[in-house]
């Protein structure tokens, strides 16, 4: 089909055909109980490819009797963030988990995250008050165990496995709730040390020649074996006999495995021997094909009649894109192990209270609590950030609610004396050290608090700045940039920001602090660029981006990140080149056609903008802004219903977006529609008083727009 064939023929685009669903009825048949699962990394590229061989046939039914979609995920893409939003439907800012670990309350080392950091009410504590039961399974940072109106069973189900597989093995305190539950859940955990031989052969057909001995070997056993308790743990619940309305079960080993094994799939990497290619290719096949087979027998323990929601929190590299840090040191690859992940993970809705076939349209992490709680006849908050996916329902959901948090009731929440910040928490101790009452931390003790301080408030930042709140970010990468001036992500971040609010020459002045001491980093160099030519020293700025484009000639990596920079100082037609080439080599990278079709939209060319557009949704739709370009595509092709379609789609999606709201504004008043046109400009007089700075409009943007059909700027 050509473009101009699909761009005139717009009653087959993915904004109609999802606004074509009717939501104005009530839930006919809302869930009678909620299966949720979670499959930590789960990717429908290695997925699609499977079905194709006829394999996941669980995952596959309840995809026919149901609705997929691609699900977005939230900056930065760490699981316990993720899965902690998943839960909450907030942000985390507002749930308070930011990190894997933290400080142990009485100062001696560090802990995983635990549920007595959340800040806010989980799905478990909302449904418990509301009188339903919930079972819930291995979930990030649940433990210890709160005492909600059901069962739990914490992340730390596998801890303190013995070196004997004879050896008696106490379940932590902590990890089970009530306790009525816990010989049934401590014979239920699967030991690493009597994994299946069986089930070992299956993941790892060619067991014999590599040996059990082999450290990769060891490693899937570890995994896998956790994995297989949290399966028998939640069978064990769902076979007890006791009711229940939801259970909540998530398993982590696709992630886990695939950083350790995703390497060894085809396409072989360079740093991959073609034995270890021939000997582990096919290890993550087999993870999935074990999780499908788990997702059946836990199915079959539920029984009928449930709904269920199937989830991952990103996708997985695992073709062309996979990063190589087989070489760098262990802090380096810490910092870019989540590198590994893609920002499309899986979503998958099946049962009662779900359309068979819906289109589901652009939905992130932040739905799924408002959609589950629908799903059972609840209110979302309105304090949580996501929406209910009405498009899947086979109804409206109840009306939202100011906050479960202000709901008073038995939450099944923790006594408020263990609720803590546990970062308040190592300053008070460390202020009872300054005081004398305290011995000071050992040196390696602190140096891990303050580690675990320094990326909590780098992953805060990066969540904020991610959902548009530079100005409150900056403060926070101020202060990490001040403490550890040589970490590049800290710089970046704090010049990226100050770009953000306009402070041009501050972000100059931070990249050339940091250029000082490590010249060659690529992406500071492009800030500067930018920030100079924003700040109009033209002639450095030529100097600085020309350096840039000869570097990144060796580096097809930076060509989507140099494309961003060049469209931001204006280079249109240099920039649809680097996005072009970065199309190229990656084609199912969405970011590469949202970035031609703004291009194209800048140079004129309307048709192919609206083209480029229609390939980024193709691709995937949880893209509001490829929404966005392509209703101000239709709108220049003077399209205005259709325009407005898209642009009304992309705000119900990502409603801060300031320049839809001025699109919708002069496209409603192009059709005389006054009244949406006066309240989509009182939005974006409202917005302008909290937003520090605003760029300057591209060619064919919304102000060219309005002055071209004599409307009053916006």
């Amino acid at each position: 089909m050509n473009r101009k064939h699909r761009v005139g023929d717009l009653d087959r685009s993915p904004t109609l055909l999802f606004l074509s669903v009717s939501i104005g009825s009530m839930l006919a048949r809302p869930a009678k109980r909620l299966l949720v699962i979670g499959w930590d990394a789960a990717d429908w590229i290695l997925i699609n490819r499977l079905f194709a061989a006829g394999k996941m046939p669980s995952l596959r039914r309840l995809v026919e009797s149901g609705a997929r979609a691609d699900l977005g995920t939230l900056e930065p893409k760490l699981s316990p963030l993720l899965w902690t939003s998943i839960t909450t439907g907030k942000t985390a800012d507002k749930h308070g988990v930011l990190n894997f670990v933290e400080p142990k309350p009485d100062g001696s080392g560090l802990q995983v995250s635990s549920s007595t950091t959340r800040k806010t009410k989980a799905l478990w504590n909302i449904l418990s008050q509301n009188s339903l039961t919930t079972n819930v399974v291995g979930w990030y940072a649940s433990h210890p165990a709160e005492p909600i109106r059901g069962g739990v069973v914490t992340n730390l189900l596998q801890e303190g496995e013995p070196a004997s597989e004879f050896d008696a093995w106490p379940l932590l305190p902590g990890v089970v709730h009530p306790e009525s539950m816990r010989v049934a859940v401590a014979d239920a955990r699967e030991r690493s040390r009597a994994f299946p031989r069986a089930v070992l052969r299956e993941l790892l057909p060619k067991l014999d020649e590599v040996g059990s001995g082999d450290a990769r070997v060891q490693q899937l056993v570890k995994l896998m074996a956790y994995a297989a308790s949290i399966e028998r743990a939640a069978v064990a619940s769902l076979s007890s006999g006791q009711p229940w309305d939801a259970t909540m079960v998530f398993f982590d080993a696709i992630d886990t495995v695939g950083h350790h094994f995703m390497q060894f799939v085809a396409p072989r990497m360079a740093h991959v021997s073609e034995r270890e290619h021939r000997l582990f290719g096919g290890v993550m096949d087999k993870v999935y094909e074990w999780h499908d087979a788990a997702l059946g027998r836990i199915l079959a323990a539920a029984g009928g009649d449930v709904t269920v929601l199937l989830l991952s929190d990103h996708g997985f590299h695992s073709d062309h894109l996979r990063p190589n840090l087989s070489e760098l040191p262990p802090e380096r690859r810490m910092e870019l192990e989540a590198s590994w992940h893609r920002p499309q993970g899986v979503l998958v809705m099946s049962g009662p209270g779900v359309k068979r076939g819906a289109e589901i349209a652009s939905p992130t992490i932040l739905d799924l609590a408002p959609t589950a709680l629908a799903l059972l006849g609840l209110g979302a908050g309105e304090d949580m950030d996501g929406r209910v996916l009405a498009e899947a329902l086979t109804g409206a959901a109840p009306a939202r609610i100011p906050s479960w948090d202000a709901i008073e009731g038995d939450a099944g929440l923790h006594p408020p004396e263990m609720r803590q910040d546990p970062f308040e928490a190592a300053d008070a101790l460390q202020q009872l050290v300054d005081l004398g009452y305290m011995a000071a931390l050992p040196a390696d003790v602190q140096g891990q608090v303050d580690l675990v301080r320094r990326e909590s408030l780098f992953n805060l930042g990066v969540a904020l700045m991610s959902r548009r709140r530079p100005h409150e970010a900056i403060p926070h990468f101020e202060w990490l940039v001040s403490h550890r001036a040589g970490e590049a992500r800290y710089a970046t971040c704090l010049a990226n920001c100050l770009m953000s609010v306009g402070r041009f020459g501050d972000a100059a002045k931070v990249a050339d602090e940091f250029l000082r001491s490590d010249a060659s980093h690529i992406e500071m160099q492009m800030i500067r660029g930018a920030a100079l030519a924003l700040s109009g020293d033209e002639a450095a700025a030529r100097m600085q981006i020309g350096a840039v484009e000869r570097a990144v000639r060796a580096r097809p990596e930076m060509a989507l990140a140099l494309a961003n920079i060049l469209a931001l100082v204006g280079r249109f037609s240099d920039a649809r080149g680097y996005f072009d080439a970065a199309r190229k080599r990656n084609p199912r990278d969405p970011a590469a056609h949202v970035g031609l079709a703004r291009m194209q939209l800048a140079l004129g060319g309307f048709e192919e903008s609206a083209g480029h557009a229609l390939d980024a949704l193709e691709i995937t739709q949880s893209l509001p802004e490829a929404h966005l370009v392509l209703g101000a595509a239709l709108a220049w092709y003077g399209d205005l219903a259709n325009a407005r379609t898209s642009v009304e789609f992309a705000l119900r999606h990502d409603a801060g977006q300031l320049e839809g709201q001025r699109w919708l504004a002069l496209v409603a008043e192009k059709l005389d529609d006054r009244d949406a046109a006066a309240r989509s400009r009182a939005r974006v007089d409202g917005a302008q008083a909290s937003i520090p700075f605003r760029p300057k409009d591209p060619p064919f943007g919304p102000a060219d727009f309005a002055k071209k059909h004599g409307l009053a700027a916006i």
